[in-house]
């Protein structure tokens, strides 16, 4: 007879560092070559649930669907099942999230030119392709290693560049910067962690 494979546990839909990404655990007793298939319904067009070509039969207990979702302004939800040979789970779903007003950011990537009497900060975000084109800012910080006193500058565009002249900078400076984002209400990431350069030193 055909085994009745248990549901999908835990099936839990997360925005995690830029992503809308589906979790789940496997049910009670999987075999371990079991797959999982996952699909997709958006509130707009309830009970049509989308294929997500690259979650059939996979191995791995999540997907990623960031750059399979059809709105990122419209909240979806996605279910799951396992498969194994003739075998098939009843589907699980997640609950309703919208990538615009939950997605979660991840701290940006800082790099550092330094030049003659200047230095050019520049932050790279680990961005889905799909999501590129959103309007992604990030605040920076400046300050002398050991100081309190930080100097921000804020609402840069991702793919600006910030200059700042270090003619007057001396010593030890420490630059941290966070993602943020303007959706129903200001998101941000946590701060990088610091990023450290001495500047102007005589050696």
């Amino acid at each position: 007879g055909r085994v009745q494979l248990l549901p999908p546990q835990n099936v839990t839909l997360l925005s995690k560092d830029f992503a809308m990404i589906l979790t789940w655990a496997p049910g009670e007793g999987y075999p371990p070559d079991v797959t999982y298939t996952v699909r997709y319904e958006s509130q707009d067009r309830l009970d049509k649930w989308m294929k997500v070509p690259h979650c059939k039969n996979i191995p791995r207990s999540f997907c990623n669907l960031t750059c399979a979702l059809s709105s990122f302004y419209v909240k979806v939800r996605a279910r799951v099942k396992a498969v194994w040979g003739q075998s098939q789970s009843p589907w699980v779903k997640s609950q309703f999230k919208d990538y615009y007003s939950d997605v979660e950011l991840a701290p940006p990537v800082l790099t550092l030119d330094v030049r003659e009497n200047s230095i050019h900060v520049s932050a790279s975000f680990p961005l889905p392709a799909c999501v590129e084109n959103l309007t992604w800012k990030y605040d920076l910080n400046l300050w002398e290693a050991g100081s309190e006193d930080k100097k921000k500058y804020e609402g840069y565009f991702r793919k600006d560049t910030v200059i700042i002249n270090t003619t007057a900078l001396r010593g030890n400076y420490c630059f941290s910067a966070r993602a943020l984002y303007e959706s129903i209400n200001l998101k941000h990431s946590e701060f990088s962690q610091p990023v450290c350069v001495l500047l102007n030193h005589k050696g």
